[in-house]
């Protein structure tokens, strides 16, 4: 879509979040509050985004320092009206419509801010309100309409008792035409907060013989603003019902629903099968027929198809399909596991890539490793990759078979089809076919009395 600019109002001091974090900063599934504004309404490729900022503003700055879009500040907090005034000197003349979102209404959807960008071309109104029908609408701003177009907005502490009767309300969301700035430099503070309302621009471009119009947004969730924790709850409550409505619709089965967590960008296959107790974090793909079982954290990690995690801690790795991971195994990022691999009970890989067929069942490290095919790690070994200075890496050859308690002191290679015995610390490369050994010989003396 073309021919809008959005603006952002992030300038409240959000006290009510009783945090010393800017409340736009607050995550919600993973993201922070501001990130989810604008990329509902990047999706829509504005021609321009400008972020007004007040209180806590370092965080947010440095937060979207890369992101491109353009910050101006609203040092005195004046009310809605004056923060959106702040962006007239970046758009004064420009000859597109303004979007206006505020910072803390995350859930709202691409789709809708569209239909309200598109609202003022096709009535001919010069602002377009989003607004919403509530069953208790205590606190909002009223909708008085004329037909289906809007007469004006009333705040709350303004409201006449017939007013405050009327349940559809304001969203806080508008489109305007280029005559904003004007109608702005007319809103008076002669209200019960002495501030400066953009709702006061309905009144006054219709004043002006200007027609003021209305969107109706499907999902009342959707125009829900964050002031505090409670409600930052809520909408992670919000987002995990959608997510799991989804994903329950598209033939994964959820055994119980009220006690997984499943983020709002997962993707998992039919026929998986998520038990109690999974945390499904944000940039995870779960394939076919998988099991995700127990007490299991996954994030930013690609699983395959039919493989199986048990009771384990997953972040940042790429497992193939047919994988067996746990119980109580730690993935740590980096790590790759090619088909048909086994990581059992307590152990941990990072940066390692463990070829298909290979199993590290038991108490073993396996930490910037290179692991072939079809080999058997046995318990308690480990990769000493760090040598105080630096990291190094371990090679483990296809075929090869580590006996229990071995510790590989890296850098080092192990070639194909060796026999490592248990106990052995091996320091220096192999070469395939041998067999190692790399510990003290016994000794059996007599015990004195």
């Amino acid at each position: 879509m073309k021919n809008f600019s959005a603006v952002i109002l992030a300038a409240g001091a959000g006290t009510r979040m009783k945090s010393s974090l800017p409340k736009v900063m607050h995550k919600l599934s993973g993201k922070p509050l501001i990130k989810w504004v604008i990329d509902s309404v990047s999706a829509l490729k504005p021609d321009g985004i400008i972020l007004v900022l007040g209180c806590g503003a370092e965080a947010v700055e440095k937060y979207l320092s890369e992101s491109g879009v353009k910050i101006v500040y609203q040092k005195e907090q004046l009310g809605s009206g004056h923060a959106l005034m702040q962006a007239e000197k970046v758009l004064k003349n420009y000859a597109g419509d303004v979007l206006v979102v505020s910072a803390d209404v995350p859930l709202v959807k691409s789709s809708t801010l569209s239909s309200l960008a598109g609202n003022n071309k096709k009535t001919g109104a010069s602002v377009t309100v989003l607004a919403a029908k509530v069953e208790n609408p205590f606190g909002y701003g009223r909708i008085v309409r004329n037909g289906v177009f809007l007469e004006k907005i009333v705040e709350e502490k303004d409201a006449a008792p017939a007013e405050k009767r009327i349940k559809e309300i304001n969203s806080g969301i508008y489109c305007f035409d280029k005559n904003l700035w004007k109608a702005l430099s007319k809103v008076k503070t002669d209200n019960a907060k002495k501030e400066c309302y953009i709702t006061d621009t309905v009144a006054i471009l219709k004043e002006s013989g200007r027609k003021a119009s209305l969107v109706m947004v499907k999902d009342n969730y959707e125009v829900r603003g964050i002031n505090n924790k409670a409600e930052l709850s809520q909408a992670e409550s919000i987002l995990k019902d959608r997510k799991i409505k989804e994903l329950l619709s598209s033939g994964v089965s959820i055994v119980d629903a009220d006690n997984v967590y499943i983020s709002y960008d997962a993707k998992i296959g039919v026929d998986t099968v998520v038990y109690p107790g999974a945390f499904i974090d944000t940039g995870v793909s779960i394939g076919k027929n998988c099991i995700i079982k127990g007490a299991s954290y996954i994030s930013n990690s690609k699983i395959g198809d039919e493989s199986v995690v048990l009771y384990s801690y997953i972040e940042g790795a790429v497992i193939d399909k047919k994988v067996k991971v746990g119980p109580f195994s730690h993935i740590r990022e980096g790590s790759v596991l090619r088909e048909n691999v086994r990581i059992g009970n307590f152990s941990e890989t990072k940066k390692a890539i463990i070829a298909k067929n290979s199993k590290v069942n038991h108490l073993s490290y396996i930490g910037d490793a290179l692991v072939g095919e079809n080999v058997n790690i046995g318990a308690g070994t480990i990769t000493c990759n760090y040598d105080g200075a630096k990291k190094r890496q371990t090679i483990i050859g296809s075929e090869s078979f580590v006996g229990s308690n071995v510790n590989f002191v890296a850098p080092v290679k192990i070639g194909r089809g060796v026999l490592v015995a248990a106990g052995s610390t091996v320091t220096h490369n192999v070469e395939s076919g041998k067999l190692v050994i790399a510990r003290a010989r016994q000794e059996v003396k007599r015990r004195k009395n």
